[in-house]
Parts: C-alpha cells; sequence; structure tokens
C-alpha cells in the first residue's frame, strides 16, 4: 500500500499571483484552472467564520498538499 505524501504551502511567501508546482512532481497548479483535471479540492478549512486553509489533491501524483496563509486575506476583508 502505497502512503499518501503531505505538503504544506504558505502562500504568503510566494511571490507569484497564487499559482505553485506540486512539491512532488512539478505540475503547475493553479486557481485559475477550474477544470480539476490537475488538482481537486479535498476540504476548505475554517477557524470561525475565516478561511484557515485549503486541502487539495494534486491529480499527477495523488499527493495532498495544505495551502495555509489565508489569515492576510482575512485582515484585509
Amino acid at each position: 500500500m502505497q502512503r499518501i505524501k503531505l505538503y504544506t504551502i504558505d502562500l504568503t511567501r510566494s511571490k507569484r499571483r497564487g499559482e505553485f508546482k506540486c512539491p512532488k512532481c512539478g505540475i503547475e497548479i493553479s486557481p485559475d484552472d477550474e477544470t480539476e483535471d490537475v488538482y481537486t479540492i479535498m476540504e476548505p478549512v475554517m477557524k470561525g467564520d475565516y478561511l484557515e486553509k485549503i486541502i487539495l489533491q494534486c491529480n499527477g501524483c495523488g499527493s495532498q498538499i495544505h495551502l495555509v496563509g489565508f489569515h492576510v486575506l482575512n485582515k484585509i476583508a
């Protein structure tokens, strides 16, 4: 049985516009891609009324990616 790899990506450390590469297979993951061909949104995690993280699954390699750093957006809102 193959284990799922877990990765955490902090979007506040990225100089890009939300896109990033899967840490395992390198496929480009973009928030503009709404097809779910490249990745699947598994679960948004809320903390009260605020988005804490989004859990994605890379469809290329099956890795689970936890996107964090939304606290910056919560401060703006």
